[in-house]
C-alpha cells in the first residue's frame, strides 16, 4: 500500500510519526509519503517538505505570505498525483489540508482525516464541504463525536487522544524530579514567539529563587531567542526536551495550543498565554465562537487553567497568578484533582495511534 501524510506544524509530525510507526507494524512494506518533520522521517515516512516551510500564523501573517501558501498547494498535488497513493491521510492542519482533501476527492483519492479541523470554534461552515471530500473522519477529542452527529448528522470515530500514549510511554522512561524551575513554552512560530516570550521573560526578576526555562521550538535556530535572553541571570534555553522539562517545572507559562493540553497532562501548573497581532485578534474575536482558548478548558468544559489573552497578558497579571501557582495551597490542590479528572477522560478513549490505524486498514479493505 501507498500512503501520502500531511502534517503541517510540530504536533502533527509527533502524531504523525506515532501513526506511521503503527502502520509499519501492521504492514512493513508499506510505502509512505510525507510533509512534516524530523520524527515523522525517522519513523520510516520519505519527507517531501518540512513543517519550518508551512507554518503562517493568523490573518494577516497567511496574507502577506499568500503567494508561497499557493505554490505550495500546487507543489503538493503534483507530487501526490505523481505518488498515486492508495490513501491520502491528512492531520490537523486545516487551512491547507482542507483544500487537498477537496482536490484528492475530484482526482479519486480516497482522503482520511486524523485530528479533526476545530469547526466547533469556528468556520463551523467548513463542514459541509468536509463531508463531501473526506470518507473517514477520526477525531481525537471527546465531544467531537457528538458534535459532528448531532450539529451535522455526520458519523465520524472518536480514536481516543494521542498525547495520552506519548506522554505515558515518556513518564515510564523518565524520573520525574521537580525543581525550582518554571518553564515557558512560547510557541513553535516566530511572530507568536516574539509577541510572548519578552511579555513571559519581563516576570523572571520577580522570582528570584525559580529558574525560568524557555523550550526552544524544534524548527527554530539558536540565535533567534539570543535577544530575548539577554541581561537575565535566571533565564536559560533547553533544546529538544520539552517534556524533561515538564517533568521537572514547578509551574508553566504556555501559549495556546496543544502545548496547553501537554502541560495538563503532566500534571504542571499552568497560566495560559496568548497573544496576537492586533489585526488578528480583532478578526478573531469575531468569528471564533468557544468559551475558551485552551484545550484543557475546552475538553473539561470550565475554567481549570487561567487564560490571559491579548492586553490581559501583561507582567502585572502573569506576576500575580504564577505566585497563586507557586504558593497557594488551595489552587494546586484543586488543579491537580481536575488534571487527574482530564487524564481520566482523555484515558478512557484508548490508544489513539492503534485505534486510527485499524481503522485506517479496515476502511482500505473496503
Amino acid at each position: 500500500m501507498k500512503y501520502y501524510i500531511i502534517a503541517g506544524e510540530a504536533s502533527g509530525d509527533l502524531h504523525g510519526s506515532n501513526l506511521i510507526k503503527q502502520l509499519k507494524i501492521q504492514e512493513p512494506t508499506a510505502q509512505i509519503q510525507c510533509w512534516g518533520g524530523n520524527l515523522m522521517e525517522a519513523a520510516g515516512a520519505h519527507l517531501v517538505k518540512h513543517y519550518r516551510e508551512l507554518a503562517f500564523m493568523g490573518f494577516s501573517e497567511v496574507i502577506k505570505n499568500l503567494p508561497t501558501i499557493l505554490g505550495n498547494l500546487s507543489f503538493c498535488k503534483k507530487d501526490i498525483a505523481a505518488f498515486q497513493p492508495d490513501v491520502l491521510i491528512l492531520i490537523d492542519y486545516p487551512g491547507f489540508n482542507l483544500r487537498i482533501a477537496e482536490w484528492a476527492k475530484q482526482q479519486g483519492f480516497k482522503v482520511v482525516y486524523y485530528i479533526a479541523p476545530q469547526v466547533w470554534a469556528w468556520k463551523a461552515n467548513r463542514v459541509k464541504k468536509m463531508k463531501q471530500c473526506i470518507d473517514l473522519m477520526l477525531c481525537i477529542l471527546p465531544f467531537e463525536k457528538n458534535y459532528f452527529k448531532d450539529q451535522w448528522n455526520w458519523e465520524v470515530d472518536y480514536v481516543g487522544h494521542p498525547l495520552i500514549e506519548v506522554i505515558e510511554l515518556f513518564k515510564l522512561t523518565h524520573p520525574s524530579e521537580p525543581k525550582p524551575i518554571v518553564a515557558l513554552l512560547p510557541g513553535s512560530r516566530k511572530q507568536e514567539i516574539a509577541k510572548k516570550l519578552p511579555i513571559m521573560l519581563s516576570i523572571a526578576p520577580h522570582f528570584p529563587q525559580y529558574e525560568f526555562v524557555v523550550a526552544k521550538a524544534p524548527g527554530q535556530e539558536d540565535a533567534f531567542y539570543e535577544p530575548f535572553l539577554e541581561g537575565q541571570p535566571n533565564v536559560r534555553v533547553v533544546k529538544d526536551s520539552t517534556y524533561a522539562l515538564l517533568m521537572q517545572s514547578s509551574a508553566a507559562l504556555v501559549t495556546s495550543g496543544t502545548a496547553t493540553l501537554e502541560t495538563a497532562l503532566f500534571g504542571v501548573p499552568e497560566v495560559v498565554c496568548y497573544k496576537g497581532s492586533n489585526i488578528s485578534y480583532q478578526i478573531a474575536k469575531r468569528l471564533v465562537k468557544i468559551k475558551f482558548i485552551s484545550l484543557v478548558n475546552l475538553i473539561m468544559d470550565k475554567e481549570i487553567v487561567k487564560e490571559l489573552i491579548q492586553d490581559e497578558l501583561n507582567t502585572h497579571n502573569l506576576v500575580r497568578e504564577l505566585n497563586l501557582l507557586l504558593n497557594n495551597t488551595n489552587q494546586q490542590e484543586n488543579l491537580k484533582m481536575e488534571y487527574s479528572k482530564l487524564y481520566q477522560l482523555l484515558s478512557a478513549g484508548g490508544h489513539a495511534s492503534k485505534n486510527a490505524t485499524s481503522l485506517i486498514m479496515n476502511f482500505l479493505k473496503k
